[in-house]
């Protein structure tokens, strides 16, 4: 239904394509895009859906039908040239009428954000490098367990200027403090292996992403200051800072993990890590039902994407 197709290619993984809707195909639109018209206007005199098509030109004008006609046709051109020219496109479109007029080509130009090629560096071989690293192994001391016994018990209201606590509750504790060094531990060794994979990978980030992350971050910390009983605009009002600002400033660590997030897909594509998707009902149904307001689809999406990135930490974990 189309011809004349040029695509060209922008920066910041943007495509450019220019083309027009056969001037056939766009007349056939013409019947459709009446019938939608009269049935969102209303004219004195006439039932609803029943007005007279010149009486109806005469009250919206042509052009009006001629722009109704163009989103139709693009409706249905738009996703057929995205198929037949092999576009990842992401995101909504920036669709520009170029020409238009009746029984004539309708000549566009839209702008699309596609999927960025992902060039991996070596991450199995940063993976070993990283992972043969010897981290001396965690302990924990008398004082670091009297400290946390004492915050305890200051938290519960018991304030004797002393440590208290049975022996085995201190070895509870104790376990507690290790396990959470040993996760810190971890964490530092998968930021250095994201560090260095984000470093030796190549890819024209688009800013779709970055500012997909921006919004995340942006929610995520109006959640937590919200949760310590602060508004968004005290908090900007305290810190002498704009909200665009604030984005500003997070805006490098958003576009970081917007990178690292495509570079944890490639790996998964690469290796054939995926999740089951018993693996991510079970996970959704627990996030359901620690958040009642959730949203299941967002839930099942998030669900997915954590599972399969412990999967692929994991997997770089191994390369020793």
């Amino acid at each position: 239904m189309y011809e004349n197709i040029k695509v060209n290619k922008l920066e910041k993984s943007k495509v450019e394509i220019t083309g027009a809707v056969k001037a056939k195909e766009f007349s056939s639109f013409r019947k459709k895009a009446l019938e939608n018209i009269n049935n969102e206007i209303t004219i004195d005199g006439f039932r609803k859906g029943k007005i007279p098509e010149n009486v109806l030109i005469s009250k919206v004008g042509e052009m009006t039908i001629l722009e109704e006609m163009a989103e139709l046709a693009l409706g249905k051109a738009y996703p057929e040239i995205v198929l037949n020219e092999k576009i990842d496109a992401i995101g909504r479109p920036e669709i520009q009428i170029t020409k238009i007029a009746l029984d004539n080509p309708l000549e566009f130009k839209i702008i699309m954000t596609t999927l960025p090629k992902v060039k991996l560096g070596n991450y199995k071989k940063i993976a070993k490098e990283e992972m043969s690293k010897a981290d001396p192994e965690p302990t924990v001391t008398d004082a670091e367990v009297d400290d946390a016994v004492k915050r305890i018990m200051e938290s519960h209201g018991n304030h004797y200027g002393h440590n208290h606590g049975s022996p085995e509750e201190k070895e509870k504790i104790k376990a507690y403090i290790l396990e959470d060094k040993k996760l810190q531990s971890r964490e530092k060794k998968r930021i250095a292996i994201s560090d260095k994979i984000i470093e030796t990978s190549e890819i024209d980030i688009p800013d779709l992403l970055v500012n997909t992350e921006l919004r995340r971050i942006e929610a995520q910390f109006t959640d937590d200051i919200t949760r310590m009983g602060v508004k968004l605009e005290d908090y900007l009002k305290h810190a002498k800072k704009t909200i665009e600002e604030i984005r500003t400033e997070w805006r490098p660590n958003a576009e970081k993990k917007a990178r690292l997030q495509l570079i944890l897909n490639e790996i998964a594509k690469d290796e054939k890590i995926k999740v089951t998707s018993e693996e991510i009902d079970a996970e959704v149904k627990h996030i359901l039902e620690h958040y009642k307001d959730a949203d299941a689809d967002q839930a099942y999406i998030y669900a997915e994407t954590v599972l399969t990135n412990e999967k692929i930490y994991q997997f770089l974990e191994d390369q020793k």
